[in-house]
């Protein structure tokens, strides 16, 4: 999309310490430059720009749609950012450059050229409400600390494996408080025998396991418990790193739920909350992240364009006679695992879904195709309900495909 009055087009090849940027005029000039990744020199250049093109809209293309750049520009309002994807100019470079040859004002230049001869496949950048933009950025950070809590989880099991076997049956879940407690107070076996059993009965009961026929049997396997062997070196360099790792956990836990709290009170006052509230399986975690998915400008998105960039659609590889349809490779992957998830979350709550997913699986494909499979056709009926601002309506939807004839529709109760 082009506004009518731009004035200039800039493209930035943005860097860590510095951002090589070309300036292009509507009267064909160029100039080139440098500006260092200080919020002063940021805003003094675009002050810069402001004074060179005192009139009208100035287009800064750059290869990224978020980060501090792109924030630092966000606040003016006679720029138009176009966000330009990193495999646009890569292709466009390996035509103009075979060699591969690449540099900050070389990008900068090729992501002025791919704006100017593909315009139609560059899409203004707008910003969100409030309420999304923060929700967008918590979302995701949540799903990183689910992520770390679980590799840290995952180590931890690993190092209790090595040295204290049993703890694994004892302590219970190991994210659980309980778990952790345990972890603290008995990190080696040695430790734990050496402590009264009303001690532990005891430490069981505050945790809510109150189950007297379990703590009598845990009692009498740790009595009985032997070693997995006695070299203390090992036990000792072991047990410190489970010492750090049950901290690791337990902060990322802690963490997780203050993220989740914010989450809460946000998504609370969110304008689509009802919309992506009524979607069979999506909960208190998946509903936010389907909503800064779509976000709020509804011009945004067809099915189509948003089956494509999630990298739900897949691509069809044709050459001869020979034709190949795989995954898409190259999309947002927390996008992309967004409607993954959600799709696979929807199977066992929604009846349409769970016969469309074991149509899928009958025809040969595999857990993540068929899932995906279902994911592209949600993602027709997320989009549909968000442009008309309607929550999901499950029977007007099995209505609607026994009324199409659907393969499914047969099998959907009366």
């Amino acid at each position: 999309m082009v506004m009518t009055d731009r004035v200039a087009l800039v493209g930035v090849d943005w860097g860590d310490k510095k951002h090589a940027f070309e300036v292009r005029t509507t009267g064909g000039t160029r100039r080139k430059g440098w500006i260092e990744h200080r919020p002063a020199d940021i805003h003094e250049w675009v002050a810069g720009l402001r004074e060179e093109f005192p009139n009208g809209t100035i287009a800064v293309a750059v290869e990224q749609s978020r980060g501090a750049f792109v924030y630092a520009l966000s606040r003016y309002e006679f720029l138009e950012l176009l966000p330009v994807h990193p495999s646009q100019t890569a292709a466009l470079r390996g035509v103009v450059r075979p060699s591969g040859a690449k540099s900050d004002p070389i990008d900068a230049t090729l992501v002025c050229d791919f704006v100017e001869k593909h315009g139609d496949q560059v899409r203004t950048w707008k910003a969100a409400d409030p309420v999304t933009r923060e929700l967008l950025l918590l979302v995701e950070w949540r799903r990183k600390l689910v992520d770390s809590s679980t590799s840290c989880r995952q180590q931890l099991q690993a190092t209790l494996k090595q040295y204290f076997p049993q703890a694994l049956d004892w302590a219970g879940e190991l994210d659980s408080a309980m778990a952790l407690d345990f972890l603290d107070k008995w990190p080696t076996l040695d430790a734990l025998q050496r402590s009264r059993p009303s001690t532990v009965r005891s430490f069981y009961t505050r945790h809510h396991s109150r189950s007297a026929e379990r703590i009598e049997k845990r009692l009498a396997e740790m009595v009985s418990a032997t070693p997995l062997h006695s070299d203390h070196a090992l036990i000792a360099a072991l047990s410190t790193m489970v010492g750090t790792l049950v901290a690791l956990v337990r902060t990322t836990v802690e963490q997780i739920r203050t993220v989740e709290h914010r989450i809460k009170q946000l998504w609370s006052t969110h304008p689509d909350r009802a919309i992506f509230e009524s979607l069979p399986g999506a909960g208190p975690a998946l509903a936010p992240r389907l909503a800064t998915a779509l976000g709020t400008d509804r011009a945004r998105w067809t099915a189509e364009t948003l089956q494509t960039f999630s990298g739900i659609a897949p691509v069809t590889v044709g050459s001869g006679s020979s034709k190949w349809v795989h995954a898409r490779w190259t999309c947002p992957k927390f996008l992309r695992q967004t409607f993954h998830e959600f799709a696979s979350n929807s199977i066992p709550h929604c009846e349409w879904a769970a016969l469309f997913y074991r149509q899928q699986r009958a025809r040969g494909k595999g857990h993540h195709a068929a899932v995906r499979a279902l994911a592209f056709r949600w993602i027709r009926v997320i989009v549909r309900c968000w442009k008309d601002r309607r929550p999901y309506d499950d029977a007007l939807y099995t209505s609607r495909l026994k009324v199409a004839h659907s393969p499914i529709a047969s099998h959907l109760s009366p």
